[in-house]
């Protein structure tokens, strides 16, 4: 398939897509480091605003922390499905517009209500490195698509590494507040370099092919399009399952009380290292063998490298194990995104992609959930095993249901005719 076939929306898209992937790997990380820059002092800022107890300082810190992303999961398929009629620059510009906004007052909040409030309308309002994807999906060449999702993605994972660090460094020197205000004046820039350096093209005939395009209705075989539903929210899941049991997990093998938080630090960011390291070259190789085998690839591997996490007896051995999980699953995202591009057509492609989206945010949500269960009520080496069959089975499904040169064809060509 050409970048001629793509639509319209590519042929011009083409020529600037360097520059848009720069903008939205700048964007995209700032917006990331300002959401998650909160959470090192997100329980301080809570018992700031008037809350005193501290179990109330723990419930109203992990419903402020989790209100954002449950607004991002009920609204991304509506970002993604308008910026299919309205153009995806636009819900960029949109997301950061709103999100320096929602971000800048939070430092001004007065109460615990009105930072919830706020966490919710940065859900509800952003989506700038969603939309991100989506635009790099659609813009960038195709043989070059799954490379330049994952150095996209790397500056993502990247923010979410960096945030953390940011926000427990900054609150010491400025403030809690003049940090919120620091982190919304980061994302006017994005906002920006968004509005003045990105470029897309001005389509008619696209906005009203994306109107009658029906989105999930359009699509002609939607089984790759629900595996790769299904591998989104699997990836996060087996990300996050561990979270809640990691520092009691790392208690029981680091003989040093005091190290225990560190280590855990460590073993948190070693598989987003991974990740971050991986990414771009995943994507690359997606680009010469096919999407197809990496996504099935990385979910073995990954499943297979939980199995002796079960088993560690030092710290450095689950270090290095997350390390390279992380840089397993790295390749994920970016063959996500690029096979749900080429398995819908252009006028749907948001649409689509945002329900991606959501569903991330449920293995997200229901990752740390399930692995907070499991690991209380049968054992903490059953949340490792556990994910691991989950992973395992996830790559056995995704081999399975691949579509052959054959069905790729016909599929591929269905998308160009209703691009066209």
């Amino acid at each position: 398939m050409t970048d001629t076939q793509w639509g319209a929306g590519v042929k011009l898209g083409s020529i600037y897509w360097k520059r848009n992937l720069a903008v939205s790997l700048v964007g995209s990380f700032t917006t990331i480091v300002a959401m998650t820059l909160l959470l090192p002092f997100l329980p301080l800022y809570v018992e700031e605003l008037g809350v005193t107890e501290h179990t109330a300082i723990v419930q109203w810190s992990g419903v402020a922390y989790g209100a954002t992303f449950l607004a991002a999961a009920l609204v991304a398929p509506l970002w993604g499905r308008l910026g299919d009629i309205y153009g995806r620059k636009l819900m960029l510009v949109r997301a950061s517009l709103g999100m320096t906004l929602a971000i800048s007052l939070m430092g001004m909040a007065g109460d615990v209500w009105q930072l919830v409030a706020l966490r919710l309308f940065v859900g509800l309002a952003g989506g700038y490195s969603s939309g991100s994807m989506v635009l790099v999906a659609t813009q960038t060449p195709k043989d070059r698509s799954a490379w330049a999702l994952g150095v996209l993605s790397s500056g993502i994972m990247a923010g979410n590494l960096v945030g953390p660090l940011i926000g427990g460094a900054l609150p010491p020197i400025i403030g809690i507040r003049g940090t919120f205000l620091a982190a919304g004046g980061m994302i006017f820039f994005a906002f920006l370099a968004t509005t003045l350096l990105i470029k897309e093209e001005k389509s008619p005939d696209r906005r009203q092919a994306a109107k009658a395009s029906g989105g999930w209705k359009s699509i002609a075989d939607r089984r790759p399009v629900i595996a790769m539903l299904a591998t989104g929210m699997l990836l996060m899941l087996a990300n996050m399952s561990i979270e809640p049991i990691i520092t009691v997990y790392v208690a029981e093998i680091v003989p040093i009380e005091a190290q225990v938080t560190m280590i855990s630090g460590l073993v948190m960011s070693a598989a987003a290292l991974g990740s971050i390291l991986s990414a771009s070259w995943l994507g690359r190789l997606a680009d010469r063998i096919g999407h197809w085998p990496v996504i099935a690839g990385a979910l073995a591997v990954a499943g297979l490298l939980l199995i002796p996490q079960a088993f560690v007896t030092s710290s450095w051995q689950l270090i290095l194990l997350r390390f390279l999980m992380g840089a397993a699953l790295g390749g994920l995202l970016p063959c996500i995104a690029a096979v749900i591009r080429h398995s819908v057509p252009y006028s749907a492609a948001g649409s689509i992609l945002g329900l991606s989206v959501s569903s991330q945010y449920v293995g997200q949500v229901a990752g740390p959930v399930l692995g907070g269960f499991v690991g209380g009520h049968i054992s903490m080496r059953a949340v490792f095993l556990g994910t691991s069959l989950l992973l395992v089975a996830g790559a056995a499904y995704a081999w399975a249901i691949r579509p052959r040169d054959t069905e790729t064809s016909n599929m591929r060509a269905s998308a160009d005719q209703l691009d066209a």
